[in-house]
């Protein structure tokens, strides 16, 4: 595997590429990792197909594009590879095994309540439903430059709340006193720019960002309404359906994302890694 074996197909318009000639099980060298890493940042949204990983390659491939996150949800990390997250319906003792089991998760961004938000994250196809299931992806660089001036110069330099605890709400997950304190509600810049690329994106999600910081609560809500409206119009998006052995790998900076509803009767897992930006930056935006 070398920088000349990569071929990409893209997915969109806008984002996201499929790459080709790449196995994620074979630590890559030098210069393959840089290659991929500048496609990672060119595409925001990266697929490979039919990998065989296991939870170590999937660490190993993924600490190529940064730090990794432990999630605070202890209680579903891998417990031989706690930088790996389950995300699954899969039961074990009648419990499920992994994050937000059978329930249907809204438009969000992995992290975007934390002061240090992640930058990236990868999903691995490990089981997959009868009808495969779904993820669709935002791009919320394009959703940006996209806006009317207008818009744009209501946002200009306004931050937002976001809450993990709301998302949690919102899906009935209860949130325990330590997942609390590890995550209160917190305020980040409504445009995030990409600590790497320092291209602009819409930083809100639809299920964590509860209130414009400024605004009284009924224009708050109207405009959050306008933008999350207007982050998901088809020419913003790609919804990919799975194949088991899929590897997707976006960026956290500048795309949203969401599960599309699949047959709760079928199992589904998936493990998540989640990457962080450089510690040396003073500030990750």
């Amino acid at each position: 595997m070398t920088p000349s074996t990569l071929s990409t197909r893209p997915l969109t318009a806008t984002f996201g590429a499929e790459v080709s000639g790449v196995d994620l099980a074979v630590p890559p060298d030098a210069q393959t990792a840089s290659a991929l890493r500048a496609l990672w940042l060119k595409h925001e949204l990266l697929l490979f197909r039919g990998q065989t990983l296991d939870e170590k390659q999937l660490v190993a491939f993924s600490r190529h594009f940064g730090e990794l996150e432990i999630h605070l949800r202890r209680e579903y990390l891998s417990p031989e590879n706690p930088e790996v997250l389950y995300v699954s319906n899969v039961k074990k003792d009648g419990k499920p095994v992994g994050i937000l089991s059978d329930t249907e998760v809204g438009w969000h961004y992995d992290q975007i309540y934390l002061p240090r938000p992640a930058v990236g994250s990868c999903l691995y196809a490990v089981i997959i439903p009868a009808d495969r299931g779904a993820t669709s992806f935002a791009d919320m660089s394009a959703a940006y430059e996209a806006l009317p001036e207008r818009t744009r110069q209501r946002i200009e330099g306004r931050k937002a709340v976001q809450s993990y605890e709301a998302f949690n709400r919102s899906y009935s997950v209860p949130t325990s006193e330590e997942q609390r304190k590890k995550s209160p509600d917190i305020e980040q810049p409504l445009v995030r720019t990409h600590p790497y690329t320092s291209r602009k994106a819409l930083y809100i999600c639809p299920g964590m960002t509860t209130r414009i910081v400024g605004l009284s609560d009924a224009e708050s809500a109207e405009l959050l309404a306008e933008l999350f409206a207007w982050t998901v119009q088809p020419r913003f998006v790609y919804t990919h359906t799975w194949r088991l052995g899929d590897a997707l790998l976006w960026d956290n900076a500048c795309t949203m994302h969401r599960r599309e509803p699949f047959d709760s009767t079928q199992q589904r897992l998936m493990k998540r890694t989640t990457i962080l930006p450089d510690a040396a930056l003073a500030v990750p935006f």
